[in-house]
């Protein structure tokens, strides 16, 4: 690199030499295993063999300061527009790797792609940003994106406890543990005191106790504790601040029920729309996925919703292979690509549109009702409210299920189980007598007073089937425990599921308390959806204060929750009004022409 410092790279060359190949380059923080000049990646086992085929020159590389690599690590390590003499970043270590392979590998034919799913999506980002004239192609996939407003350890403010804490914990992961020198030596994976991830997240306490699991060495915990609001050291690691001027054909990938990047890839699309007007290949792909599925060989289902078709093997063929062989082989053509193609659950078919959100969709509001009704009208009563009580000692849990690490699948898991607890309310529409498409971004709209000074709101978007199915109705039966229709009848399928914490309501640099049992405003985006709700079907609404443990337990008491204590906790109640005047409810893009 341009500091001196050397980055371990593995390279995989065709021993064809009668013509020039092409590079595509994967750049990770995860290492480039297995080291050794004798040892092989398992490409075969990845439809990326078909990569091998076709004579590509494929490139994997420890990003600075992991694995094998010199340098000091750095999270989400912030772009430099500006850099000067041997200033460095992601984007210029993209570059000088990029020179070094033009420069020493062989039989290239000057073009060069990057990919990469997750935190290889970020670095891809980078790469991008870097501009390099030989890169023509790059596809950030689920690219870590924002890690304070929607990807991974953040939503909403709201600090996404299992997934921050499994990833960093040296009892788990110990992704953040310092190396003393480069390495081909991973850290030892460890698991949980007990298998019940709800009892050792309660267990442990406030956020104060699980500073202990990381004996003092992991620094990004300790940043995070020391940024609780939205400051500029988290506005620097935005990666979309690298999304201005793209020079490579941009193809961005995620999925509509990835758990950890959802946000990212629909985000850093919209930027570099919005930061590059008139590029001519900006385009977005979105289908049924949990994080990197569409990298597998079975895109057929998640849990227990079936997709119809195997959905990654038609993506891989029909859309990523395309557009790397087009931009680095000049073989084929991607003209007909369009700008989004989404995946529209619910109904199990592949939608092209021309720009995301599609241009003839219309918002449209689904008020709260009396009575846990759902309806298009507005509400006509003089006063309305339902209300719960919300228990930091009792938190509504995020599955049903009992496990140790988090659910793939609980993006679309059956939400009967919350339906039936006291602190959870639940709105639900008339039987659908047409299709509701909904293509864009959802938006919460609620009006709510806290009996104390601050709560955090959990919105559920879900699917209600039928009580008895028909034919047609998209349900996987192939799944290890045999699934019929009686058991599937009234599955409440999660579509999408947001928190947002509301000390945040305002802004979220300068967070505020509630006023107690003031009505107050807290409208958030909860996530672009691609989702029919069929006829005969109902659309539903949960809204609850706690989804535990995937995010941390809010005390409800106006203070810096990083820092919070046992004593901190309280209970509060928390009304959501829905009369003509405080009136909740969803905002739902609905496509008009179906």
């Amino acid at each position: 690199m341009r500091d001196g410092k050397t980055l371990f790279t593995s390279i995989y060359v065709p021993r064809d030499t009668s013509v020039n190949h092409p590079i595509l380059m994967r750049r990770t923080p995860y290492s480039c295993s297995p080291y050794g000049a004798n040892k092989y990646s398992n490409f075969w086992k990845s439809y990326q063999m078909e990569y091998l085929k076709d004579g590509y020159i494929m490139v994997i590389q420890d990003v600075r300061g992991r694995w094998m690599s010199e340098g000091d690590f750095v999270d989400v390590r912030p772009f430099n527009p500006n850099k000067k003499n041997h200033e460095i970043d992601e984007a210029s270590d993209s570059f000088d790797t990029i020179e070094w392979l033009l420069k020493n590998i062989s039989k290239n034919n000057g073009k060069v792609g990057v990919f990469g799913i997750s935190y290889p999506g970020f670095y891809a980002t980078m790469a991008a940003a870097s501009n390099h004239p030989a890169l023509v192609a790059v596809s950030p996939q689920a690219p870590v994106t924002n890690w304070f407003i929607g990807d991974d350890f953040h939503h909403n403010g709201a600090l996404f406890l299992m997934d921050a804490f499994s990833f960093y914990s040296p009892l788990l992961s110990g992704f953040g543990i310092k190396r003393a020198h480069p390495t081909s030596t991973g850290q030892k994976k460890g698991r949980l005191l007990f298998n019940d991830s709800y009892k050792f997240y309660l267990q442990t306490g406030p956020l104060s106790n699980f500073s202990k699991y990381m004996c003092d060495s992991v620094d990004f915990w300790k940043d995070l504790y020391s940024h609780p609001n939205y400051d500029g050291w988290w506005k620097a690691r935005d990666a979309r601040n690298a999304t201005k001027s793209l020079k490579p054909a941009m193809l961005w990938v995620g999925g509509l029920f990835d758990a950890e990047d959802n946000w990212g890839a629909w985000n850093s699309y919209k930027a570099a729309e919005e930061n590059n007007p008139g590029k001519t290949f900006n385009k977005i792909v979105m289908g049924p996925w949990y994080h990197g599925q569409w990298s597998d060989s079975d895109g057929t289902h998640l849990g227990n919703v079936s997709f119809g078709s195997n959905t990654s093997k038609w993506y891989q063929q029909n859309i990523e292979i395309r557009f790397f062989n087009y931009f680095l082989k000049n073989k084929g053509n991607v003209f007909d690509i369009p700008e989004a193609t989404i995946f529209i659950s619910g109904s199990n078919e592949w939608k092209q549109y021309s720009q995301w959100p599609p241009a003839n969709k219309e918002n449209k509001i689904l008020y709260f009702q009396p009575d846990g009704g759902l309806d298009w009208k507005h509400p006509t009563a003089k006063d309305g409210f339902d209300e719960y009580i919300s228990d930091p000692a009792k938190p509504v849990p995020y599955s049903p299920e009992i496990h140790s690490n988090r659910s793939l699948s609980y993006m679309v898991d059956d939400q009967r189980f919350a339906e039936r607890r006291t602190d959870v309310l639940n709105f639900k529409t008339a039987i659908l007598t047409e299709d509701v498409l909904v293509t864009g971004t959802v938006k919460a709209m609620l009006h709510a007073s806290v009996s104390t000074t601050d709560a955090d709101f959990v919105v559920k978007l879900i699917d209600v089937f039928p009580d008895h199915l028909s034919n047609n109705d998209s349900i996987n039966y192939s799944m290890t425990k045999p699934i019929n229709k009686s058991m599937m009848g009234g599955y409440e399928m999660l579509v999408h599921g947001e928190i947002f914490r509301g000390r945040f309501r305002n802004s979220f640099e300068k967070p505020e308390p509630f006023v107690p049992d003031k009505i107050e405003q807290i409208n958030f985006d909860v996530a672009d959806i691609a989702h029919k709700f069929q006829k005969g079907h109902r659309i539903m609404v949960q809204i609850q204060s706690s989804w535990f443990p995937l995010v941390d337990r809010n005390p409800q008491k106006y203070v810096n929750i990083y820092e919070s204590g046992e004593k901190d906790f309280q209970k509060a109640t928390i009304k959501i009004y829905h009369d003509n005047k405080n009136s909740s409810g969803l905002v739902l893009p609905i496509l008009k022409d179906q």
